[in-house]
């Protein structure tokens, strides 16, 4: 079906299934017929792999990746715009759409029954609300992806994509950096939707790394102290550590020490290696206290 970013005709299929917009689900639909060609194009999907999309709307973005991949399979929550897909999409013979909820599926499964061996990447307009839960489950399951290519509110896009120990880095910037390398293709005007969010967004690429970017000791602890470290990001991580992480800080300002990290470092300004560091002395520091 063509004219799917035509207003009137998004407006006579709405109506035609009595849907209305949710609120709640952070539903907005794109209206800006130039950027789901580009999203499909900059994604990496080619006609020998698969393509997994979440929240495909009214299938804007579905039908541009169904013209260039072999098969898309799109999770969608809201049921009511079942019939919706299935008119918007009759065309396309290789598309799939899956009635869940995209934090509870089990996408490992579903990934190697949909699309066995094909190369797969992600491609997806996200919903605000969900933006950070939906991309880490995608990193942290490890799952068989190539690489995310996700339209997100711009400012979090940006966060995501700082360069790790500046000012604009946070727990999320260094969490998407230990598994992939982030980069900003385009921004995204706030009136390319409808209806128009108040915000402006942009389309970011995540490329999976085979392996984490950095090497730790423990993944867990790592975690734990990223989040500690960025929990009063205003602190010191001398300050905001021991607060964070139930340490005294004299025992912080040693594992500071001995991580070669001057005590009034602020979490902003640590590069990837000196986190790993940091997380190591910490894992080690637990270790031998729960062996003493």
């Amino acid at each position: 079906m063509e004219n799917l970013s035509n207003i009137g005709t998004i407006k006579e299929i709405l109506l035609k299934n009595g849907f209305t917009f949710s609120k709640a689900l952070g539903q907005n639909f794109l209206v800006n017929p130039t950027v789901c060609p580009r999203m499909a194009e900059m994604c990496g999907a080619d006609k020998e792999s698969g393509v997994l999309e979440i929240g495909p709307g009214i299938g804007v973005l579905t039908n541009e990746l169904a013209k260039t991949a072999k098969k898309v399979v799109a999770i969608e929550l809201d049921k009511r715009l079942l019939p919706v897909l299935n008119q918007t999409l009759s065309d396309h013979s290789n598309v799939k759409i899956i009635n869940g909820d995209v934090l509870k599926v089990d996408l490992k499964e579903l990934i190697s029954r949909e699309f066995g061996n094909m190369r797969v990447v992600v491609c997806a307009n996200l919903p605000y609300y969900i933006t950070s839960p939906v991309i880490m489950k995608l990193l942290e399951e490890r799952l068989p992806i190539q690489a995310l290519t996700v339209m997100v509110q711009k400012e979090a896009g940006q966060r995501i994509c700082a360069e790790v120990g500046t000012r604009q880095s946070g727990a999320v910037t260094v969490a998407v950096n230990f598994y992939s390398k982030p980069s900003l293709l385009f921004n995204v005007s706030a009136g390319s939707f409808m209806p128009a969010p108040k915000v402006d967004s942009c389309v970011i690429r995540l490329d999976v790394s085979k392996e984490p970017t950095v090497k730790v000791d423990d993944e867990k602890t790592f975690f734990s102290v990223v989040k500690g470290a960025f929990s009063q990001r205003r602190k010191t991580l001398s300050n905001s550590l021991s607060s964070s992480m139930g340490m005294d800080k004299q025992t912080v300002n040693e594992i500071l020490q001995s991580s070669e990290i001057p005590q009034n470092s602020r979490a902003e300004q640590l590069s990837m290696e000196q986190f790993a560091r940091l997380a190591n002395e910490v894992y080690k520091f637990r270790k031998d206290k729960s062996n003493g």
